[in-house]
């Protein structure tokens, strides 16, 4: 088992070196839907969660914690709306656990945008509209994570985790693609501080796609567009490292301050740090307890910058704020966050999630 995980770590920190290499000709922003999050107590926090998650949510934010969940079982929903509700965001998380060292989680997400209208056959024959001829598709993402996680009897404290990861895409009768990769992660707990590091898309993920023409051939001639030929998409990896520390206070409060550092390897994105190696993106998130039955949250990320119609620039930063309740073996969370923009501008979503822990 160690060597296996010794092969991994050094198999994604080759793949981290070769995608340097490609930076120049892979896309900025593949796969961004699994880029969103998942759970509403990470949402609040602004998806600080790399080193404090220990639920069934960690299948997505860092395998390794799955080592934490204290039940046989845990079961996670979610369901989310963004741009006004245009898209539908859905996750469906499960674990349970093999023995007392090891757990075993599936992950199922979905991002899409649904009745699409169709519009390529609207004029008829004799070059009258015809709304009868218009149709309907959606254009959607799917991603499956099968993920195992393991405590190290060789450091107290430490767990190792990885996912496979099955991406799909589909735009209707279109286009499609099928895609595979790699996540691995570790977390470190010791008196109250948690440490932890997420290699996403470690060996690069890989979509291939198809394209339908026959089904837009025509409107494409007529239009002069030029026809897409099937091609492979490639996710570089991301690192992500993070630390927090839980405080308690007259035995009935608890907060947890923590931070995540996001790095990316593909060119210069419009971050804090930006260089062509690499661009960072600090993210911050806290979270309070009373007696571990009421939470409060709130995050700050997304730090961009921004121009002026002068030309100057200024620093936006996205909040994030969210609240949660667990009564026995039941979790309901709620965050407000957004997806663009800032909330002043009222670009936001009310989100909710829901655990059970079962056995």
């Amino acid at each position: 088992m160690k060597k296996f995980y010794l092969y991994f770590l050094l198999l994604g920190f080759i793949s981290s070196l070769e995608a340097y290499s490609q930076s120049t000709t892979a896309p900025k922003y593949s796969n961004e839907f699994l880029a969103i999050g998942v759970g509403a107590r990470a949402l609040g926090m602004a998806n600080v969660q790399v080193a404090l998650v220990n639920d069934v949510t960690a299948g997505y934010w860092n395998p390794a914690g799955l080592t934490g969940i204290k039940s046989k079982y845990e079961v996670s929903y979610m369901h989310a709306e963004w741009f006004s509700s245009i898209g539908k965001y859905d996750y469906l998380g499960f674990a349970t656990r093999i023995d007392s060292q090891s757990v075993l989680g599936l992950t199922a997400i979905r991002f899409g945008v649904d009745n699409i209208p169709n519009t390529l056959s609207l004029f008829d024959a004799n070059g009258a509209i015809n709304y009868s001829n218009i149709t309907y598709f959606s254009a959607a993402d799917y991603a499956f994570l099968v993920t195992y996680a393991r405590k190290s009897k060789v450091i107290p404290g430490l767990s190792l985790g990885g996912s496979v990861k099955i991406i799909y895409l589909v735009v209707g009768e279109f286009a499609n693609a099928w895609g595979f990769g790699l996540d691995g992660g570790l977390q470190y707990n010791k008196n109250g501080w948690s440490v932890g590091a997420l290699l996403r898309d470690a060996t690069s993920t890989f979509n291939l796609w198809s394209f339908n023409t026959a089904s837009f051939k025509d409107a494409f001639a007529q239009t002069g567009n030029t026809l897409p030929t099937s091609s492979t998409e490639i996710t570089l990896p991301r690192l992500i490292v993070g630390g927090g520390k839980y405080l308690s206070f007259f035995k009935k409060f608890g907060i947890v301050p923590a931070i995540d550092l996001v790095m990316t390897f593909d060119g210069r994105r419009n971050t804090i740090v930006q260089t062509n190696l690499m661009s960072l993106d600090p993210t911050i998130g806290f979270e309070a307890n009373y007696l571990k039955i009421i939470y409060i949250r709130a995050g700050l990320g997304n730090t961009q910058y921004l121009k002026n119609y002068d030309g100057s620039t200024y620093i936006t930063v996205q909040p994030s704020f969210g609240i949660g309740v667990k009564i026995k073996r039941i979790s309901l969370d709620y965050a407000l966050t957004n997806n663009v923009g800032s909330l002043a501008q009222g670009l936001y979503s009310n989100v909710f999630s829901l655990k059970v822990s079962l056995f």
